[in-house]
């Protein structure tokens, strides 16, 4: 079946210096000669012509002029999609990009689906699967570390790490099947020292694969904080300070906040999601109930919690059931308002506060608050870390990509094993091919559909 050519608004809808509508696919160059006159003459399809043109878009049934353009012209394979492209280049505006938009599709192109041409570039060997879900990071990226693991990815260092696995794994291969299909032939006896090294090698390099998830999932989705405590202790001040700006409501009447209100605020290269939950306490409230329920349920979620307590008024069993409640968890203890008399000292918090513990007034010291808790925070999710594996070495950023290399990983074991027992070489085999299955999940050799379409169906349409 020939492939359909595809069109959509490849800019953010709205007001701005320009709008773009992107055609890609087997039609792109008539359609586009459907809808655009150059100023100069000649036809976008013609071999001679310049890849950009200047013209206007023509509504071709009534010859009414719809925008001045720019036409771009990328031939295949030489596009990002590896197929014709066209990119019909006009001011930007609501209407007349999709009036032109409009004009493409009456001329015979189909509207493209969510990353229907990154999916293309997939499928016509212009990206790897690891490269492509790169290209949605790059753009999603929320800090300038996040956006440089991005680049690396799509620039190939993860697709590098997992095809120098995959080859280690190719010549075990080579030996196991020839010993297995002629075993009669003079052919040079298996090495299982060799395979044994082999094996371990390619373990190692899985398991220092492996140690980067937590860190790129951090750079790609954020450090999920959760901003906890009970009501009116200063949780919301807190959000507005570490943001620098009024986000949420601040009074002095309890339970102000009755659901989770969530930001992201880059700190130093480490994006931090901040969740200002409702205040946990006992309520015959409704609504607060639900509210605090929900702030139960953040905590459970939570990469870091940030707990808020109030000096000024005396400890309950709400401080030290939520500090137990998180005790296994990344925390920072803040002891707030102590710039009021004081109730009770850190030493009352006994060992259930095994955790950094600041001491502050949100309402006096709102820079030396920030530098505190970033050097804080920054320390507990091992920012330094971060920042050369960043810089230096592939990072697994995605649920998908470690699920596939703990599989690849435990088949690898249960191979060496099966080696160490002594069993025959067609049980290593099976396990190799096993292993070569989940690593090629990573880069899309072996990726199934179904999986395809959940990757794209995450892109926005244009991209």
């Amino acid at each position: 079946m020939k492939e359909l050519t595809i069109a959509a608004v490849a800019t953010p809808l709205g007001e701005g210096g320009i709008g773009v509508v992107r055609l890609s696919g087997p039609e792109a160059l008539a359609i586009a000669d459907g809808v655009f006159q150059g100023r100069q003459g000649g036809k976008l399809s013609d071999p001679r012509c310049d890849r950009l043109r200047y013209g206007k878009v023509v509504d071709p049934r009534t010859g009414r002029t719809v925008d001045e353009a720019l036409a771009l012209v990328m031939r295949a394979p030489h596009s990002y999609t590896a197929e014709d492209v066209v990119e019909l280049q006009c001011h930007g505006g609501v209407v007349v990009v999709q009036e032109v938009l409009a004009l493409c599709l009456k001329l015979g192109a189909k509207m493209a689906e969510p990353g229907e041409f990154t999916k293309r570039a997939f499928l016509n060997g212009r990206l790897d699967l690891s490269q492509a879900e790169a290209v949605m990071d790059l753009v999603r990226s929320p800090t300038r570390l996040g956006l440089e693991v991005a680049v690396d990815q799509l620039e190939g260092s993860l697709s590098r790490r997992i095809k120098g696995l995959q080859e280690n794994l190719y010549q075990i291969m080579v030996q196991v099947e020839a010993s297995i299909d002629f075993p009669e032939d003079d052919l040079p006896e298996v090495e299982l020292q060799e395979i044994e090294h082999t094996l371990k090698h390619t373990l190692a390099e899985i398991a220092d694969l492996l140690d980067t998830a937590d860190d790129g999932r951090i750079l790609r989705e954020g450090l999920k904080t959760v901003i906890t405590g009970k009501p009116n202790v200063g949780k919301s001040s807190l959000l507005n300070t570490l943001l620098d700006e009024d986000r949420a409501l601040v009074t002095d009447i309890p339970g102000t906040t009755r659901d989770s209100i969530e930001e992201v605020v880059n700190l130093r290269g480490v994006p931090l999601r901040l969740i200002d939950t409702a205040g946990i306490r006992e309520s015959v409230d409704v609504v607060e109930q639900l509210g605090v329920a929900r702030s139960l349920d953040l905590l459970k979620e939570a990469d870091l919690v940030l707990h808020v307590l109030d000096r000024s008024e005396a400890l309950t069993e709400d401080d030290f059931e939520v500090l137990r409640r998180t005790h296994d968890t990344r925390r920072v203890v803040l002891i707030n308002k102590v710039d009021l008399p004081a109730l009770w000292d850190v030493e009352d918090l006994g060992d259930v506060a095994n955790s950094p513990v600041l001491e502050m007034s949100l309402l006096k010291e709102n820079r030396q608050v920030v530098q505190g808790l970033s050097d804080v925070i920054l320390s507990l999710v091992a920012r330094d870390r971060i920042t050369s594996a960043a810089g230096s070495r592939a990072l697994i950023t995605r649920t998908r990509h470690k699920q596939a290399l703990q599989e690849a990983e435990s088949v690898l074991k249960e191979s060496l094993g099966t080696l160490n027992q002594g069993l025959p070489l067609d049980l290593i085999a099976v396990d190799l091919y096993a292993a070569l299955e989940h690593l090629g999940e990573i880069t899309g050799e072996t990726v199934r559909e179904n999986v395809l379409d959940r990757i794209f169906a995450q892109f926005c349409i244009g991209k």
